[in-house]
């Protein structure tokens, strides 16, 4: 991912207003190991129910408002990004308002994901005996950009439903 400036993430969102985006508390910009991530995260720590996202579709960057439930899985659950499996301390279930009169409207999207968004971190670790049984180091490289793509592919999927309301 491209480092991203502050300006660029509060005049990005596309499913919070002005307001909501320059109020947004925003990670250490400065600290973020950009070349390892396919997409920022970020929890609000005044709001803990509130969360951003910011990735790029199409070559634009789109920044996200998320809502957290606040309430913690029983269970495991599956990140619907990065596809892992993960326990219910680390999972979190979310809401996105719609973009534009539909998300004024009160309309939302949901989604689970990794409640630390460390999808980029799960799908370039070395995958487990259960997922691929082999030492073939082209297949590992191969697999691990599989689910890079597949994490891309999923989570700008997201983002076009929530600008387009679809």
């Amino acid at each position: 991912m491209r480092p991203l400036t502050e300006h660029q993430i509060r005049t990005s969102f596309v499913n919070a207003s002005k307001g909501d985006a320059q109020r947004a508390a925003l990670p250490d910009l400065a600290a973020v190991a950009w070349d390892e991530l396919d997409y920022l995260g970020w929890q609000d720590p005044r709001k803990p129910l509130l969360h951003y996202v910011a990735l790029e579709v199409d070559d634009e960057l789109v920044c996200l408002l998320l809502r957290g439930t606040g309430k913690t899985p029983p269970r495991k659950m599956m990140c619907a990004w990065c596809e892992d499996v993960i326990d219910g301390l680390h999972a979190a279930s979310f809401a996105a308002p719609r973009g534009g009169a539909e998300g004024r409207r009160g309309n939302t999207i949901g989604t689970s994901l990794c409640a630390d968004f460390r999808c980029s971190q799960n799908v370039r670790r070395a995958p487990t005996a259960f997922e691929m049984q082999t030492e073939d180091e082209a297949l590992l490289a191969y697999h691990r950009q599989e689910r890079i793509d597949g994490l891309r592919d999923r989570s700008t999927g997201f983002a076009r439903a929530v600008m387009t309301g679809a």
